[in-house]
């Protein structure tokens, strides 16, 4: 069968710049260590000078920005930018403090790919004082304090594993120099060989020192080419989603112990347009509007389960189209989709709870997950879903629960929730479980 067509594959690899001009794992070594809050676990894509910051902090408080350095570099790679505008005049200072007044925590990926590699005057050198001024500007301990981490490349899958690791190295060793407080993520990463849109754990051999975070980019991809259709983020038929995130976390706590992984791009794309009669997409096969919310927060909560430290939704915003990667937003056109209110009301619940324990897990039947209030250890929640396509509701007896219960809701499609809740009987308790979690707040005995 052959592959995608150098339109879908633009899609793909280059997805922010098509808007430019713009399972419980155990680590093998000690105690697992203690699982973030989930405000500071659930995070969003955004892009530049079209992230809406205000609009979105009810949905995250962790945003990754696609930062083209063709922007702040140009055709003169070896002369950089009078930080803090870029070359073509934005002003970095700008853009992410206002994020930061918002209250968000930033993440730049760096795209050095966004410049072929035969413009680059000088790579390594280019690429060594780039990062260092780079941070030296933006970092934690430089000049603005505007930027938490940094990524070395998105998906720069066109170039090669010892060129990525020449890139890797020289743009550490400036970012080191230029602000060590700085955090270094690398590219989308895989524990196999490299592809088209990331890069293998190989190209890591000898610089470890340098990394601070591991990144991968997973999708619950159930077919590829021609439908890439997805799936329900629990589907044992899925060939990687969640499969992919434990192969690194066992690399990772074979190689790089202690070190984090954050999950940087996982979506959906739901659309109100007809499917398009001709071309690339014309067999295309998105999610519904209930679906993309209800599985996107699903993903969350599962991604909580898993020893990962972050998980960044993509994407922000889209203009309603049926293709790949183009109706995946929160918001449509800047409208809040039912995604938007679910993963807001996630935030609103759970922010300030963390992930302890999976109380039941029944494949396609029932899952229930448990959180504990990040101070308050009598507070506790419990998610409870039906792990299946079809999202149907189903009466389910909770046994054995933890307390006094207290409210409950469940995860909305729209600005508002209120969910009636069975009654409750000594340790047992009634409820309706669906697609849609369940969130119900107990007072420990």
């Amino acid at each position: 069968m052959r592959g995608p067509s150098a339109r879908i594959r633009e899609a793909m690899c280059r997805r922010p710049l098509l808007l430019l001009v713009p399972l419980l794992l155990t680590p093998l070594h000690g105690a697992p260590a203690p699982r973030p809050l989930m405000r500071d676990f659930i995070g969003l894509n955004g892009h530049t000078v079209q992230f809406k910051p205000e609009l979105y902090r009810p949905a995250a408080g962790l945003v990754r920005d696609y930062h083209p350095v063709e922007w702040d570099l140009a055709k003169e790679t070896d002369q950089l930018p009078k930080f803090p505008e870029a070359k073509n005049r934005v002003d970095w200072s700008g853009v992410y403090g206002s994020w930061q007044k918002q209250g968000w925590t930033t993440d730049a990926c760096l795209m050095f790919e966004s410049i072929p590699q035969a413009d680059w005057k000088d790579l390594e050198p280019d690429l060594k004082a780039y990062g260092s001024a780079f941070a030296k500007e933006f970092g934690p301990g430089g000049s603005r304090k505007l930027v938490e981490s940094i990524e070395i490349g998105n998906e720069p899958g066109k170039w090669s594993d010892p060129d990525y690791a020449k890139v890797f190295k020289s743009m550490a060793e400036g970012i080191r120099t230029g602000d060590p407080k700085l955090k270094i993520a690398t590219c989308n990463l895989t524990t196999g060989k490299s592809g088209d849109y990331e890069k293998s754990v190989t190209c890591l051999d000898g610089l470890l020192p340098f990394v601070d975070v591991l990144t991968i980019h997973s999708y619950a991809q159930l077919e590829n080419w021609p439908t890439w259709k997805r799936s329900y983020p629990e589907d044992p038929a899925l060939p990687k989603y969640l499969k992919d995130v434990e192969e690194l976390c066992k690399w990772r706590d074979q190689h790089a112990t202690g070190k984090p992984v954050w999950i940087t791009e996982f979506g959906y794309d739901s659309t109100t347009k007809p499917q398009e009669a001709s071309g690339d997409f014309k067999q295309w096969v998105g999610v519904t509007d209930e679906q993309q919310a209800q599985w996107l927060v699903r993903s969350l909560l599962v991604f909580s389960a898993m020893p990962v430290e972050r998980a960044y939704i993509y994407f922000f915003n889209d203009e309603d189209k049926a293709s790949l990667h183009a109706s995946s937003g929160l918001t449509r056109n800047w409208q809040p989709k039912p995604s938007f209110h679910a993963v807001s009301h996630l935030q609103k619940t759970l922010g300030d709870y963390r992930f302890t324990r999976i109380v039941r897990n029944e494949a396609g039947k029932i899952r229930i997950q448990e959180y504990q209030h990040g101070t308050d250890p009598k507070k506790v929640i419990w998610a409870v879903w039906t792990p299946n396509a079809d999202g149907k509701e189903i009466q389910a007896v909770l046994e054995d629960i933890p307390g006094k219960l207290l409210h409950g809701t469940r995860m909305p499609l729209a600005a508002t929730s209120v969910d009636p809740l069975g009654p409750t009987t000594g340790s047992k308790l009634q409820v309706t479980a669906s697609g849609s979690p369940l969130y119900l707040e107990f007072e420990r005995h």
